[in-house]
């Protein structure tokens, strides 16, 4: 079994579901993949977004959605792969659901465009479904093969709105009032200043934050958090 094959539960954090996923300006590309998800007859979609939007937690999301509803999933994240991508999109033929994640990628790279050409042309003709998730959108990306450029942009387009600071700092109070953390406006303040701000790098903070506040015994101050990040 590959590790694009592997159950997905073994994988990623079960917080990237579509009922972790905060849908403040994006509700229509949750409502677009929760359809993709479970019916092959439902639209493709083409996600875009820029780092931290949210694009690679609904892709997953999706995935697990469609194997909760009995379907057949594999996911290739094409940023992540070493050697030929080419031959990993070849692969990863024969599963109901297949998502693609960086397209931007294989912008420029003649056998893997090519590869990704035919995949498309294959679960189309196959009625399977195919997902896309990039940077930006199709015609954004460089991709030189103008055939694949046609079909992504034939696509149901959705752009990712991220949420600002403001919304961020709600979602990641809330998520840490769940278990019972108080993060006071002077912590969020220093944290906002020294820290990613994307949302999946501040809930993997949070989850460290817990395990450390637990063992000390200890509520969050700036001092506390500040050690923690040194530490880290």
């Amino acid at each position: 079994m590959t590790s694009q094959q592997l159950p997905l539960a073994l994988r990623w954090p079960r917080r990237q579901r579509f009922e972790h996923f905060h849908p403040v300006g994006n509700a229509a590309a949750v409502e677009a993949l929760r359809a993709a998800s479970v019916s092959a007859d439902a639209p493709w979609v083409f996600l875009s977004g820029s780092l931290g939007s949210g694009r690679t937690h609904l892709l997953i999301a999706t995935c697990q959605a469609a194997i909760d509803a009995g379907r057949t999933v594999q996911y290739l994240p094409l940023s992540a792969l070493r050697g030929s991508r080419a031959e990993a999109i070849r692969g990863l033929a024969g599963s109901d659901v297949l998502a693609i994640d960086d397209l931007e990628a294989v912008a420029g790279d003649a056998d893997a465009e090519h590869a990704l050409f035919d995949t498309f042309n294959s679960y189309r003709a196959e009625g399977c479904t195919l997902l896309f998730a990039a940077s930006g959108p199709p015609v954004s990306l460089g991709i030189a093969l103008p055939d694949l450029r046609s079909r992504l942009g034939s696509l149901t387009q959705l752009t990712l709105k991220p949420l600002d600071d403001a919304e961020r700092r709600h979602v990641l109070r809330e998520h840490a009032r769940g278990r019972g953390i108080e993060l006071d406006d002077t912590v969020l303040d220093w944290l906002f200043s020294h820290h990613a701000r994307d949302l999946g790098a501040l809930l993997d903070l949070l989850d460290t934050l817990d395990r450390a506040t637990l063992a000390a015994q200890r509520r969050v101050t700036v001092p506390f958090l500040r050690n923690l990040l040194k530490a880290m």
